[in-house]
């Protein structure tokens, strides 16, 4: 099976130095640093990481390294943002995470891993954004934790090994 495309955002950077989230975020780093999962990774998350704590600089560079898929910030992607606020999915001062969503959706993620539970991981506003990607001729999006992630990796492993 090819591995997982996940697409990230900037929240699980930050969740990989955090108490709360460490664990989590530290054991979905260790399945792309071991090639169990592509990494996606936008302009747009490069940019909002500029002005990070060192820490979280020098994680986006090892993934980086290591090899993730980059995806540049392309005006489709822009109007595809434009379009979820029109929607009202999210407000213009949360632009940002829409343009997460358009960067995956244009990219075709598997998945969208974040710990932003107001914007992103909210049943809500996945249904909004996927039915504006629907209304634009995309595909639909999922946008998981990465708790939820690393347990649909564990199942996957478990049947490989035929448990």
């Amino acid at each position: 099976m090819k591995p997982m495309r996940v697409y990230f955002d900037t929240s699980v950077f930050g969740g990989y130095f955090d108490e709360e989230f460490q664990a989590a975020s530290q054991k979905l780093f260790g399945a792309v640093l071991t090639g169990g999962v592509v990494a996606l990774i936008s302009d747009t998350l490069v940019g909002e990481l500029v002005n990070a704590p060192e820490q979280v600089q020098n994680l986006l560079q090892r993934v980086i390294d290591f090899g993730c898929e980059r995806l540049p910030l392309e005006r489709e992607a822009e109007q595809l943002q434009d379009a979820y606020l029109a929607a009202g999915v999210v407000t213009a001062q949360y632009a940002d995470d829409a343009l997460h969503v358009a960067h995956a959706t244009l990219a075709r993620a598997d998945v969208i891993v974040s710990w932003n539970f107001k914007h992103l991981v909210n049943p809500l506003r996945v249904r909004a954004f996927n039915g504006v990607n629907i209304a634009q001729g995309y595909g639909s999006v999922i946008i998981m934790t990465p708790s939820n992630i690393n347990g649909v990796l564990e199942e996957n492993d478990e049947e490989k090994q035929g448990v």
